[in-house]
């Protein structure tokens, strides 16, 4: 690595953490103050006398699974019908059917995946009352479970886990609004288009016209970091200087995806008590996030001898000069593509700022890798870190099996109800992305989508089935959209966000019924650094060992042809 590489990483790593912790503290705050202010508990008269009852994990996960089928038939009516409504300066047809359901699908679970290119594509109507208040929506679901989860944990001997409605509303006004309208100002500042003007025509110095698109894009941008959403205004992402003008929009927008992330562990660290064990959790999350930096970083400054071009292996001698550059801006240079790299695939997030698919074997199996682990390094905004409890119960599990006693949690004795909701959460997701897979390159429909011949096009539908499964939403630009590929993805993308989902609620509910029980002398501390390398060691085990064999048919294989 360069020490301008080095430089990079430390700083972003510093103001990470100086930004993260008093966020943390003051979400612990803003979902434990017993006071409504007048604007929500009108929000809550308005949905009901008894919206603002405590619920149960039940009742809960039913509120949040009708809340989001509405949001989606929403969604997908806007799209269907853009072109006969309002805010369509472009003239923007309808959306096909299966890329509006897929679309729909996809902004709801928080994933933002797109088979489709953004400016060209949905109208300003659908951009902002679309798919930028889901951006909104669907990552205050998250947000808001995870509180719920983190409340059971916290309860004793109780049978609700809060309320939905509040967790939501708090979650969106006291979070997310006020972040979002700070980062939208600073983009704006630094160049970011935001206008309801239709697209500029431009005459290049060729004399030829250019039609440049434009909208109302630094909102949904900031927004679209902050809750972890990750989908472009623009097909290319924040690769293209009106998403991400210079190197500080680019910072402002790479501390974005993690910061919400990394602050929830210091509020779940505060509403459980346990702050030592939260700074353990961030130490484990953040040792994994410099692997991957420590294995991406270098393998791209090193380059390849070959480089790819759509498909097409271009010989270049024994190297590249400088390292591999193919599909990155010189603007922000390898060590902040390797960064945006590694955060966005460590949370749900999906946007880039370079291509993916142009990176080296090595560099490549980094954000492969990262989605395969379940996106709980840090994750997207509420689901990485109820993601992560299902593996600090596995190492807990372990730990008790090697002392040869009942295992124990924050003081919860962890029973084979929790342990069988921890292996559904961790294991359900990496397996349904091997099954997809293994259908996509195994029948005629899928194989449809694979622009790539061989080891590569494995990668990339891999990764395709990966990211959509995981709600990140990145992509290697050799899949493409086919009803196929995208109903199936469809699929992935429901399953993928709600069984977890469910799965964490259940765990929650199970531990507020249970009391807790003083530490002894053979209670596993999960405080110190022991539990740090066991929670690492966990996380590698129970998924990395489920995605070696398919990295073998992969990217490994791949270095190993080059």
């Amino acid at each position: 690595m360069s020490g301008q590489g080095i430089g990079q990483i430390i700083f972003y790593a510093v103001a990470l953490v100086a930004l993260g912790y008093p966020l943390g503290i003051f979400m612990a705050r803003a979902y434990t103050r017993e006071k409504l202010d007048p604007v929500e508990r009108g929000f809550l008269r308005l949905l009901g006398r008894h919206s603002g009852d405590e619920q149960d994990w039940k009742s809960y996960a039913k509120t949040v699974l009708v809340f989001s089928v509405g949001f989606t038939a929403v969604l997908y009516a806007i799209q269907r019908l853009q072109g006969h409504l309002f805010l369509n300066p472009d003239r923007m047809k309808g959306v096909a059917p299966h890329i509006a359901v897929n679309t729909a699908a996809s902004f709801v679970t928080n994933t933002n995946w797109q088979f489709y290119g953004g400016e060209y594509t949905m109208s300003y109507l659908t951009q902002m009352a679309g798919l930028a208040v889901q951006n909104f929506v669907s990552a205050a679901v998250g947000m808001a479970v995870l509180v719920a989860v983190v409340r059971g944990i916290a309860r004793r001997s109780s049978g609700h886990i809060g309320n939905f409605w509040r967790d939501l509303y708090r979650s969106l006004v006291y979070i997310l609004l006020p972040l979002a309208i700070i980062v939208s100002v600073l983009l704006i500042s630094q160049g970011v288009p935001q206008t309801f003007h239709g697209h500029a025509t431009a005459t290049t110095l060729q004399g030829a016209q250019q039609t440049i698109a434009r909208g109302p894009a630094a909102s949904q941008i900031a927004i679209k970091q902050l809750g972890t959403n990750g989908g472009g205004f623009y097909n290319s992402n924040s690769a293209v200087p009106f998403e991400n003008p210079n190197g500080l929009a680019n910072f402002i927008e790479m501390l974005s995806i993690l910061l919400i992330p990394a602050a929830q562990v210091f509020m779940f660290g505060r509403l459980v008590f346990a702050r030592r064990h939260a700074w353990m959790v961030f130490a484990a999350m953040f040792a994994v996030f410099a692997i991957g930096v420590a294995v991406n970083l270098p393998a791209e400054q090193h380059g390849s001898p070959v480089l790819r071009n759509s498909g097409v292996n271009i010989t270049q001698g024994h190297g590249q000069s400088g390292g591999n550059m193919s599909d990155k801006e010189v603007r922000f240079g390898q060590a902040s593509s390797t960064i945006w790299t590694v955060a966005t695939s460590d949370a749900s997030n999906g946007s880039v700022n370079s291509g993916f698919d142009a990176q080296t074997s090595a560099g490549s199996a980094v954000p492969l890798v990262n989605l395969f682990l379940g996106e709980v390094i840090f994750g997207g905004v509420g689901s990485g870190l109820y993601g992560m409890f299902f593996y600090i119960l596995i190492a807990v599990f372990v730990a008790g099996l090697m002392v040869g006693r009942t295992p124990e949690w924050l003081g919860k004795k962890i029973e084979a109800r929790e342990m069988k909701i921890a292996a559904l959460g961790a294991l359900f997701v990496p397996t349904m992305v091997l099954t997809l897979t293994a259908i996509s390159i195994v029948t005629h429909s899928g194989l449809a989508s694979i622009y790539n011949s061989g080891v590569h096009g494995f990668t990339e539908t891999l990764y395709a089935y990966d990211s959509q499964s995981n709600n990140n939403g990145s992509a290697f630009a050799g899949f493409g959209a086919t009803s196929f590929s995208a109903e199936v993805g469809t699929i992935a993308l429901i399953l993928g966000r709600f069984v977890p989902l469910v799965a964490a609620l259940a765990l929650g509910g199970s531990l507020a019924q249970k009391k807790i029980v003083p530490a002894s002398a053979g209670t596993f501390r999960t405080d110190g650094p022991t539990f740090v390398v066991l929670l690492v060691g966990v996380i590698a085990l129970t998924a990395g060992l489920m995605i070696f064999p398919a990295l073998t048919l992969g990217p490994i294989v791949e270095g190993l042809m080059h």
